[in-house]
């Protein structure tokens, strides 16, 4: 279920940057994230499912404020600027910074082995970052490297919260939970940003909202509540090579050397963490 999750979310990069050809970024975001409320409203609703418990709320509300409306808005204006490809391995980050968020937050500890493999990737996509940024920080990097930390607190609370209820109906709350924020959003964006649905956009807005907004997050929650926060979290390792693949199939982009490379180094660190134990 995991690995399914960071198929969705490799293609949430190209689908934006489609979506970007004739969306504005703050009416592409609010848009997914209407749309995504709406298909789970209507779950939650055919299925009559109760409201969460008050102790849930606080969870549901950072995972609404992670995977909802910050990493998405933040990773958007990123794209503005910044390649699919080198944001993706940017986001290679986002494993480890979920692990230590999740030993932080729920007592999770695994193994030495477990955390020498998930620096080893860390460190090889700082380096890339560095390369390519020709030692400094750009505007992009700087909303990509907030993505990550907001992101991974939306991911831990997710994971933990789905050892209590459905996967699936975490994220749900967590969407209606925005709903009002995004509906407000969008009402304002649309009327000072362009909006233009061309065959790209209207694909990368739809793709965005249920592919990886509802239906990646399902199964994302689903299987780290199944193995646990931090050996789903380095899965998503795999997600930057897979993001380079469809940046050049769908987006014609050029890869730097590098980029293949830090990506391929990465996957190495995955098989480790996976049979470390802990």
């Amino acid at each position: 279920m995991a690995a399914l999750g960071v198929v969705a979310f490799s293609l949430t990069f190209p689908a934006t940057a489609w979506g970007l050809e004739g969306i504005g970024p703050w009416s592409l975001v609010t848009l997914r994230g209407a749309l995504s409320a709406l298909i789970a409203g209507g779950c939650l609703l055919a299925l009559r499912v109760p409201v969460p418990h008050r102790r849930h709320w606080p969870g549901l509300a950072v995972v609404g404020a992670g995977v909802v409306v910050g990493f998405p808005l933040l990773t958007t204006l990123a794209l503005q600027t910044s390649t699919t490809a080198h944001a993706a391995v940017v986001v290679g980050l986002l494993p480890l910074t979920t692990a230590v968020l999740s030993a932080l937050r729920t007592g999770a500890r695994p193994s030495r082995t477990f955390w020498v493999a998930a620096l080893a990737g860390a460190a090889a996509v700082i380096a890339f970052t560095v390369q390519q940024s020709g030692g400094a920080l750009t505007g992009a990097d700087l909303y990509l490297f907030g993505a990550l930390l907001i992101c991974a607190a939306g991911y831990t609370e997710g994971g933990r919260l789905a050892r209590e209820m459905p996967g699936w109906q975490v994220i749900g709350w967590g969407l209606m939970l925005c709903l009002p924020l995004n509906a407000v959003g969008a009402f304002v964006a649309l009327r000072h940003e362009s909006f233009q649905l061309t065959g790209h956009s209207t694909a990368g807005l739809l793709y965005a909202a249920i592919g990886s907004q509802f239906l990646g997050l399902v199964v994302w929650y689903r299987g780290m509540a199944a193995i646990g926060v931090p050996k789903a979290s380095q899965l998503q390792l795999a997600q930057p090579l897979l993001t380079l693949v469809w940046s050049v199939f769908l987006l014609g982009e050029h890869l730097p050397v590098a980029a293949p490379v830090t990506a391929a180094a990465v996957l190495v660190c995955i098989a480790v963490t996976q049979r470390a134990r802990g």
